[in-house]
């Protein structure tokens, strides 16, 4: 992840990652900030956590942050049912923390197979986990199709992650993935754009 991660954004992503190593939970780093360590990197640091949290996980979890952290307790309840997220506030650095319940396919369960520990902050005891360049790819293009193919940044973003990655990139993995989530057409479009083998 890059050494210059804002102080306000390192220190509350890391106190969220204890509470969660604390009780157990798996997580995966996504969204921009992965983006940031596998692409092109953008001025954007919003900070989103994809978390196996289950219903009975929740209470103690929000027990555990509740010294640090605003949580709202039944928007939170109604986004671990509906496996869909919500939003923490660290109160320190008023950092919010966008939390996506996971769901249960298999490309969901996969995120977590397909991770990577990089440190937060250069030269400090900071590692994290942060999802493949292949997985990351993919999520951000289901996002594209969901948002009916308009984000320019999502487009931007991967485009910017497979020029960067190029050849260490997992093709195999990233065109498995894609047929997982009926997005392939739009990844051989993208390969195409970043100058690599789309057949």
């Amino acid at each position: 992840m890059p050494a210059d991660t804002p102080g306000a954004v390192a220190e509350a992503l890391l106190t969220f990652l204890r509470r969660l190593d604390e009780a157990g939970l798996a997580y995966v780093i996504v969204g921009s900030m992965a983006g940031n360590v596998h692409g092109t990197p953008r001025l954007s640091q919003d900070v989103d956590v994809v978390v196996a949290l289950s219903p009975r996980d929740l209470p103690p979890l929000v027990a555990s942050l509740a010294p640090d952290f605003y949580v709202p307790q039944d928007t939170a309840q109604r986004a671990v049912t509906a496996r869909s997220s919500f939003g923490i506030l660290h109160l320190r650095t008023m950092q919010k923390i966008d939390v996506f319940v996971a769901g249960d396919s298999v490309f969901d369960r996969e995120q977590f197979e397909r991770r990577a520990r990089v440190p937060l902050v250069a030269g400090q005891p900071s590692d994290v986990w942060i999802l493949s360049p292949e997985r990351l790819v993919v999520s951000k293009l289901r996002w594209y199709r969901k948002g009916g193919h308009v984000s320019e940044q999502q487009w931007r973003d991967v485009l910017g992650i497979l020029k960067v990655q190029g050849d260490r990139l997992d093709l195999d993995d990233l065109k498995r993935a894609a047929a997982q989530v009926g997005v392939m057409d739009l990844l051989q479009q993208a390969l195409q754009q970043a100058g690599l083998p789309a057949g």
